[in-house]
């Protein structure tokens, strides 16, 4: 009996401290386009972007405390989607297509944004919203940002380490939808 509950907590610490696996790095879908539905608890569109506020969070396979513990994230201003809503309990889905369930009391409404992982090189920040712009730094993949103001195709931001702002291209973010707009 107690080598079955060694074996247990040694897979639980194994669950939680592996490295987040990369599952699809696939380019965000456009659902803002399709915003219809508002989530049951919070009235908000279902899906929309925010991030997370702690500094440990832990990802459930359910939206209780009960359930087993998926992944602890210790990033605060990782960007995520909430894709489901249930009580004070939201669906996510992070830059990997891992989805899992957190409280809400984890997450924040500030905009944040990560340089696409799908992403092959760096990505210019430019000076201006135009591809032909001065570059003022280049980012790489999976780089945080702050989301400043997004129009229909550049989104202005602040770099999160090094406190550099600037535009870059909307499609190269995972954070934010093609069609939105952010003031």
């Amino acid at each position: 009996m107690a080598v079955s509950k060694l074996l247990s907590l040694s897979f639980l610490i194994l669950l939680v401290s592996a490295p987040t696996l990369s599952i699809s790095n696939a380019k965000p879908s456009d659902a803002a386009s399709n915003w219809t539905r508002k989530g049951r608890e919070s009235g908000l569109p279902v899906p929309r972007f925010v991030s997370l506020k702690a500094d440990r969070a832990r990802m459930r396979i359910g939206p209780a405390f009960e359930y087993a513990i998926e992944w602890l994230y210790q990033a605060p201003g990782l960007p995520l989607e909430i894709i489901e809503e249930y009580g004070h309990w939201r669906q996510v889905r992070d830059c990997d297509g891992i989805t899992g369930w957190m409280h809400r009391s984890l997450l924040s409404s500030t905009r944040t944004a990560m340089v696409g992982p799908w992403l092959q090189s760096m990505e210019p920040l430019r000076e201006r919203p135009r591809k032909g712009a001065s570059v003022t730094a280049k980012l790489e993949p999976r780089v945080r940002v702050q989301v400043l103001t997004c129009s229909r195709a550049w989104c202005r931001v602040f770099t999160q380490r090094g406190g550099v702002a600037g535009y870059i291209q909307k499609s190269s973010l995972w954070g934010v939808y093609l069609q939105e707009t952010i003031d």
